[in-house]
């Protein structure tokens, strides 16, 4: 049998205040199921804080979240958040626990046995790539990229529906960051999880989104769309200066070197090769 989809989310005329400040006003989107939506924009636009407001951590001062059509404030926010995955830059570990105990945590706190909670922790470790021998270390005993993929292990542990990605790449570095990001895009077109990832960085958003949504600094949805629509018809220049294609930034061409197509930037750097 097949599960079910994965629901969608939708934001619904969302405003969320900080004392007198306003971070969202009156923003409405959906994210339709098995959408894998990134959330792009300078710092202060409200990304994390849109994000949040999903699993209740954040509570709207107008407006609603619905998951699925039902409205997140009629649910218990205790039992939402574990049934969403959430995924931080930090990776939020437990220091104290094992990587095994800690992947284990969520089906633990929903009743399955610990013999079972391991056994599923273990499997899941196979599923972000980890290998088994790490399962009785610690965090602090494990490199940067491979906390964060225990931090991905967690969030995938009870299979969840909806998984939230809050810049959980940025502090790593570039190299483990492009094979965490080739793994995200790999488990996404696995699971088909309705995905919200929140990122500052336009290469990632690229790369990794279905659909892209910018944010500009006054929390408004300055556009929606694609990611080669986003790159190829910016709605406006902020959107054209976030993405670096108002200073040609972004264009590239074409230079042989050798048998080799070498693709360049306008200042001649470098940034891939051409297949043939």
């Amino acid at each position: 049998m097949r599960p079910p989809p994965a629901p969608s989310i939708e934001f619904d005329r969302l405003s969320v205040r900080y004392g007198n400040h306003r971070t969202l006003t009156d923003l409405s989107l959906v994210v339709e199921s098995g959408t894998l939506l990134v959330l792009l924009g300078p710092s202060g636009s409200g990304k994390t804080t849109l994000l949040r407001t999903v699993n209740r951590m954040i509570e709207p001062a107008t407006g609603r979240v619905l998951i699925g059509g039902q409205d997140v404030h009629t649910r218990d926010a205790v039992q939402l958040r574990r049934s969403i995955g959430y995924v931080m830059q930090s990776s939020g570990l437990f220091p104290h626990r094992t990587v095994v105990d800690n992947v284990a945590t969520v089906p633990r706190l929903l009743g399955v046995a610990r013999a079972e909670a391991r056994q599923i922790a273990l499997a899941t470790l196979d599923r972000v790539g980890l290998d088994r021998s790490l399962a009785p270390r610690y965090p602090g005993q494990l490199s940067g990229g491979q906390q964060q993929r225990v931090g991905v292990a967690r969030a995938l542990a009870t299979d969840p529906q909806i998984m939230l990605m809050d810049e959980p790449f940025g502090a790593v570095d570039p190299i483990t960051r492009r094979g965490l990001q080739r793994e995200t895009r790999r488990l996404h077109d696995q699971t088909k999880t309705t995905i919200l990832f929140v990122t500052h960085d336009v290469d990632e958003a690229l790369l990794l989104g279905d659909r892209i949504v910018v944010l500009d600094k006054a929390g408004r949805i300055a556009q929606d769309g694609p990611p080669a629509q986003i790159l190829s018809a910016p709605a406006d220049d902020f959107v054209a200066d976030l993405l670096g294609t108002s200073s040609g930034d972004r264009a590239l061409h074409v230079r042989a070197d050798g048998d080799v197509e070498v693709v360049v930037d306008r200042a001649g750097r470098p940034v891939g090769i051409l297949e043939r």
